[in-house]
């Protein structure tokens, strides 16, 4: 399994993953499941894979040369020439429609499913930022105000502290912190989810970065982060009264009167059983 998060942000866009595979419990393995697309004062966009392993390799591989016709100018669009993230998008789904009719009968028939999700953003000149999620059938959605985020894989876990975080306005260094505590959360609760990670921060209009990263256990700042997250929680928890059924100290009893103040309950007692 895997999980990846990206965020967009009035600032720019940040894009971690982590990079374990598991066909078993005894087969283990890291395979890195980001690879940036960049083209210095054009275009730079990046994409995040989860899903069966191989179809998506195969996938990265078809988007490198894929091409849809351009029916105004009669010429292929490939990532590399889009004018638009939206026609990269485009092309990013035709590569999945080209692998699934490839492998999807032989798969089918091997008891495998074709599983695919992708996270694919970044910003060609001319336009805005845009991030899009794709699916199996290689159609998409793009993020908005609203949502600013997309995940893929193990992402139950990572995110309760996004939807408290994430916003639009949210400086970009805060909004990497929170992906990295997403992350460190996913990492605590599923073993299918493993080190190293891959962190890209991206500025908005500047079509390069150089705040990419790959991330061990012997990362400073994450060690640091792992321990002062934990810590933090059981203080923030610790913080907080214990449930007092009865009234006492507290301004803000658990339980209260109400239409609804007592769960159903059967109660069996000796005089039940002689009627």
């Amino acid at each position: 399994m895997t999980y990846c998060v990206a965020i967009k942000l009035n600032a720019g866009l940040v894009f971690l993953s982590d990079s374990r595979t598991n066909a078993g419990l005894d087969q283990i393995s890291t395979f890195r499941k980001m690879i940036v697309y960049e083209k210095p004062g054009e275009r730079f966009m990046v994409l995040l894979s989860a899903g069966n392993l191989s179809i998506t390799q195969s996938v990265r591989e078809i988007l490198q040369v894929e091409k849809l016709k351009d029916h105004e100018t009669d010429e292929g669009i490939t990532i590399w020439n889009a004018k638009s993230m939206f026609d990269a998008a485009r092309v990013l789904g035709s590569a999945i429609r080209k692998v699934y009719e490839r492998d999807a009968v032989s798969l089918k028939q091997a008891g495998v499913d074709f599983n695919v999700s992708l996270i694919f953003g970044g910003q060609i000149q001319g336009e805005g930022m845009r991030l899009f999620q794709v699916y199996s059938a290689g159609n998409f959605i793009e993020a908005t105000l609203e949502t600013p985020y997309f995940q893929v894989g193990e992402s139950k876990y990572g995110k309760p502290v996004l939807d408290r975080v994430i916003t639009p306005a949210t400086p970009l260094d805060e909004a990497a912190k929170c992906a990295l505590v997403s992350m460190d959360s996913t990492l605590k609760s599923n073993l299918s989810v493993g080190l190293p990670l891959d962190m890209v921060v991206y500025e908005a209009n500047q079509f390069r970065t150089d705040k990419i990263v790959c991330i061990d256990e012997n990362n400073p700042y994450f060690r640091m982060l792992h321990g002062s997250w934990g810590q933090k929680l059981r203080e923030v928890f610790d913080s907080i009264e214990d449930p007092q059924w009865n009234g006492g100290p507290t301004e803000v009893p658990l339980r209260v009167p109400s239409a609804r103040s007592l769960p159903l309950k059967k109660i069996t007692t000796p005089e039940e059983k002689l009627i």
